[in-house]
């Protein structure tokens, strides 16, 4: 199985293997299902790269680190909920709870 297949840059022949090994004994695993998992893959990639790099000219970065992946993760409200883990070397997003800031706790 060959990447050409389809044009995307995926291996076919590992998702073929990932797939299978998740079906049950049996299952037969379509070319149409390899091809399909590898589009939706490489879509999801482009998209979380383009956010990162976005990020990265925001904060006027001259190169990607996990913080920026990181951060186009939780910015995107549809890939937080997708990719609910935590990114290695990723930290956390500055947040100070308003209850917690000095203009309202002297108000």
């Amino acid at each position: 199985m060959e990447p050409c297949w389809a044009d995307v840059d995926f291996s076919m022949g590992r998702i073929h293997h990932q797939l299978k090994s998740r079906a049950s004994m049996h299952a037969y695993v379509s070319a149409s299902a390899i091809i399909y998992t590898a589009a939706i893959l490489e879509y999801l990639t482009a998209k979380v790269l383009e956010m990162a790099s976005n990020a990265r000219k925001d904060l006027k970065a001259k190169s990607f680190t996990p913080w920026h992946l990181h951060l186009a993760n939780r910015k995107n409200e549809e890939l937080d909920t997708l990719i609910k883990g935590t990114i290695a070397s990723g930290d956390v997003i500055p947040h100070i709870h308003k209850a917690f800031s000095n203009k309202t706790a002297k108000e």
